[in-house]
């Protein structure tokens, strides 16, 4: 088991920032860890993902400009900064990480709420 934990969600108002984080073990460096949201009667779905090397990141349409996914110097966190954020985002933000040689994401957190009031 990987253990991925996230954390940093919240309340807040449109227009306004959150960073939420995602911090896993040091082995999660080699792993590609993307941000999936889920919201009320929706499917989850892939947000951000950035892989092993420089310059793999991936951004969903609705979001690029505004969100921005990244790992800390130790590389056993992954950031997820949103700005500008709309009702629309709001979600259960889940971090979850694709161990090398694997087909799809196969590690999960538990999920951090992100609520963004009109």
């Amino acid at each position: 088991q990987v253990p991925l934990v996230e954390s940093g969600g919240g309340l807040v108002q449109a227009g306004e920032s959150l960073r939420i984080s995602c911090k896993g073990p040091r082995t999660l460096s080699s792993f590609v860890v993307g941000w999936f949201r889920q919201a009320p009667g929706e499917e989850r779905s892939l947000v951000a993902s950035i892989g092993r090397g420089p310059g793999t990141t991936y951004y969903v349409d609705s979001v690029k400009g505004r969100f921005t996914i990244s790992r800390d110097k130790t590389r056993d966190t992954v950031f997820l900064q949103m700005n500008s954020l709309e009702p629309e985002d709001t979600a259960v933000y889940y971090c979850a990480g694709k161990s090398p040689g694997a087909d799809d994401y196969n590690y999960w957190g538990q999920g951090t709420q992100v609520t963004v009031s009109s």
